[in-house]
Parts: structure tokens; C-alpha cells; sequence
């Protein structure tokens, strides 16, 4: 167990690995203060009400720290890698892979284009950050956020150059190709876990799929339902030649078929209901079917079809509001069901660290214009995040005189509620 500690001295040891990849005195000084500001009772997070709080009469110098002065983002997010694999990593961890969208007006901030806006569910003007969040029992902690750039900005590279986007990344990459870069970046910084999951705005890539499966890596993603497959039985027919003389290439003995297809001919009863984890308001559970599949992603045929490709599991879920959804992973062929599922169903936790980045601690506040000013306050806010979420794990067990929270209690509090609790003794940001 820890010892119970002034919330300042807590803060102070927790940055100190950060301040010394920052550097320059100042720098070190403004990083505990920005940090302090994002877990404050504010309404706005923007650089002028939370100067105005930590720092009256020194908002110029807290604006050039976050969106002029140069860090070592490398190796800050290095650090940041190590703490998040100290608190959550390991081989029962689950790497999640998402995007979150910041609603805009205008055009003059850097990557805002018209694509789809989760939060909105539609087209709207937007930013879109790629992201990685690391997480075991329910405990997520974020590990990147990466600014998507739409082709209307890789295409001008006068307008990139305006914003400051450095020149290695004015070139157009899918958010795909992005998440694939920051999952190769925390591997090399010796972040550990089980299996990568993600939702069918990733999982419907056949590419994609292959880069992990490529990278010796465990995945379980969600899928269409128009996804196709071919049965574990399926062949190959000879190659044998046309009357213009033309070699044809190998033909599947089958007729592929969709995973809604699939999964509706699954006999009712091999369809079992099943618990994942305690929701707020009770067990969650669903119905679901799971069975091996050839995924229909090999080698194009002519009549633009696909041939077998890996043998992976499909999974299908089935709701009590009618709902149906749909995933593919390639996890070893004894994995138990149970698992399967669970690892499916810890998506949900980067909802959470998304939710408490916007709501708690400012992440879409952030009202500069430049590539750095963005990612050096994303930065700063995963710090915040992490930070708290090391509180939630390193709890000691309640004390009436000190007021602190039991890890039940932590574990569902809000990341500035949990901070003013630890601050309930006055000690302020001495």
C-alpha cells in the first residue's frame, strides 16, 4: 500500500521523470502547473481561464510553454509509455485501438475538414485524433493521440507548413496506417499486452488485419455484417484453361457468405449467453455464437471476389434490443469462449478515457490553431489522466481523519472529483 501523501508531493514525484525529459528549467516549472490546471473545478480549460487559475498575470508564458516552446514529444510520450505499462500492462492487458472528433468551426485550425464526427454520429467539421489506450480490469489509461490529416491538408503543403505540421508527417496516411505507426512507437518503448482490439471503423480492413496479424500479434475487432467468409473446409478447384487459351487461377470450391449469413444458419442452440463484466447497473450479458471461418481476404479473383484467407474465429453477439454485431479474431484455436468475449468487450473502456479527457480535464478546450499547441496539450492531458487513474490504483484503505476513498469508491468517481477528494485536506498547489 502507499502512504498517504500531500496531493502536491504525489503530483511532484509523479512528473518528476517527465520534468527531466523537459529539460529547460521553465519548462519543468509550467508542466506541474498546466497539469494541476486540467484536474481543477474549472467550467473552460482553454489557456486563459486556466492561466487565470494557476498562474494569474502569466497567461503569455504559459501560452508559449504549450503552443510555442519546442519539447522532446518523443521521449515525453516515451515516458508516458513507461508509466502507463507500469500501472496497466502486461499479458492481460488489451490494447485499444479508436479516433475521437472534436467538433470546429471555421477552417483555420490544423486538420479541420468535413468527415465523420463520432460524437455527432455524421459529416460535420471536425478534427479526428487517432488513439491508444492501454487497459486491464477495467482500468484504461490513454497512451496516444495522433491529429488525422484529411488529403484537402496533405494536398497544400503551404497550409501544413502554416500550422507548423512537421515535414515527416505532411504525408497522407489512413487513420489505419496512423494507429499502425503508434502501436509500433509503444512496442519499441516496451509497452506489453494481450491481444489489440477495435471497432469495425478498423477491423473492416482487410490491411489492417494483416499488418497485426504480420506483426505476431493477437487481434479481435469488430466487422460489417456484410464481412465475407468461407466455411474451414473449403477448397480449391484445379486450375485449368479457357478456350482463348488463358491460364485461370484457382477457384474456391464454395460460395462464400456474409457473417450475417454465416451466423443466422448457426444452430439456436449453440448460441449461449454469457457475462463479461459488472456494469453500474447490473451483470452485462449477451447471447452469442463463435465458430472458425476462412476470411474472404486473399488473393483477388476476376470477378472481383476474394479468396480463403486466414483461419480466424467469428464471433456474433446478439442483444436484448435486437441488436446484432459482428467481430473476427485470429486468437489460438483453444482459447475458451469466455475469453474471446471479454477481450472483445474491453473496447469500451477507451469510451471512458475518451469521456473523462473531454469532460474532466479539457481535452477539446484546447482553442490553438498550430500542430504543436494540439499535440502538446493531448500530451499533457494523458498525463493528467494517467496520473489520476495511478491514484485510483495506489489507494490506501479509507481513514475518517484523512478522508480518503476506497478503491470501490475510486474506481467510479470522476477524474476531478477523485483529485478534490485527495485535496480535501487543504493543501492546495504548494
Amino acid at each position: 500500500m502507499t502512504p498517504y501523501l500531500g496531493n502536491a508531493l504525489l503530483l511532484r514525484r509523479f512528473l518528476r521523470p517527465f520534468q527531466r525529459v523537459l529539460g529547460h528549467t521553465r519548462r519543468r516549472k509550467w508542466c506541474p502547473l498546466y497539469v494541476r490546471g486540467l484536474m481543477a473545478s474549472l467550467e473552460r480549460k482553454s489557456l486563459q481561464p486556466l492561466a487565470e487559475h494557476v498562474a494569474p498575470g502569466q497567461y503569455a508564458q504559459l501560452h508559449h510553454f504549450v503552443t510555442v516552446s519546442p519539447w522532446q514529444d518523443d521521449q515525453l510520450g516515451a515516458v508516458l509509455a513507461r508509466q502507463a505499462q507500469r500501472l496497466v500492462g502486461g499479458r492481460d492487458a488489451v490494447l485499444i485501438v479508436d479516433d475521437t472528433a472534436f467538433p470546429k468551426q471555421g477552417t483555420c485550425s490544423v486538420g479541420v475538414a468535413r468527415q465523420y464526427c463520432g460524437v455527432l454520429g455524421k459529416i460535420a467539421n471536425c478534427q479526428v485524433l487517432v488513439s491508444l489506450t492501454l487497459a486491464r480490469d477495467d482500468v484504461p489509461v490513454p497512451l496516444a493521440l495522433r491529429l488525422f490529416l484529411p488529403k484537402v491538408w496533405t494536398d497544400d503543403p503551404e497550409r501544413c507548413a502554416a500550422h507548423g505540421v512537421p515535414v515527416g508527417h505532411r504525408g497522407f496516411l489512413t487513420k489505419k496506417q496512423l494507429a499502425l505507426e503508434e502501436i509500433d512507437r509503444v512496442r519499441q518503448q516496451g509497452v506489453k499486452f494481450k491481444v489489440v482490439v477495435a471497432d469495425a471503423g478498423y477491423g473492416n480492413s482487410a490491411e489492417f488485419r494483416g499488418a497485426l496479424s504480420a506483426r505476431g500479434l493477437t487481434w479481435a475487432v469488430g466487422v460489417p455484417a456484410t464481412q465475407k467468409v468461407y466455411s474451414t473446409n473449403v477448397g480449391m478447384l484445379t486450375e485449368r484453361q479457357s478456350k482463348y487459351g488463358r491460364l485461370m487461377v484457382p477457384i474456391p470450391d464454395e460460395q462464400r457468405k456474409s457473417v450475417a449469413q454465416v451466423l443466422h444458419e448457426f444452430p439456436p442452440h449453440k448460441w449461449v449467453s454469457r457475462t463479461w463484466r459488472m456494469g453500474t447497473k447490473g451483470p452485462l450479458h449477451a447471447r452469442f455464437a463463435v465458430m472458425r471461418v476462412r476470411v474472404a481476404d486473399g488473393g483477388e479473383l476476376h470477378d472481383g471476389s476474394h479468396l480463403p484467407g486466414e483461419e480466424v474465429w467469428v464471433v456474433g453477439e446478439r442483444r436484448h434490443s435486437g441488436e446484432r454485431k459482428y467481430y473476427l479474431t485470429n486468437h489460438p484455436t483453444k482459447t475458451t469462449k469466455i475469453e474471446i468475449i471479454r477481450d472483445i468487450k474491453a473496447r469500451w473502456s477507451c469510451e471512458q478515457v475518451h469521456q473523462h479527457l473531454k469532460e474532466e480535464l479539457g481535452l477539446d478546450h484546447f482553442e490553438g490553431r498550430s500542430w504543436r499547441g494540439l499535440h502538446h496539450h493531448a500530451l499533457l492531458c494523458m498525463i493528467a489522466m494517467v496520473y489520476l487513474q495511478a491514484l485510483r490504483l495506489n489507494y490506501v484503505p479509507f481513514d475518517p481523519e484523512k478522508q480518503r476513498p476506497t478503491l470501490p469508491q475510486a474506481r467510479h468517481m470522476t477524474c476531478c472529483a477523485l483529485w478534490c477528494r485527495y485535496c480535501s485536506r487543504g493543501i492546495g498547489y504548494g
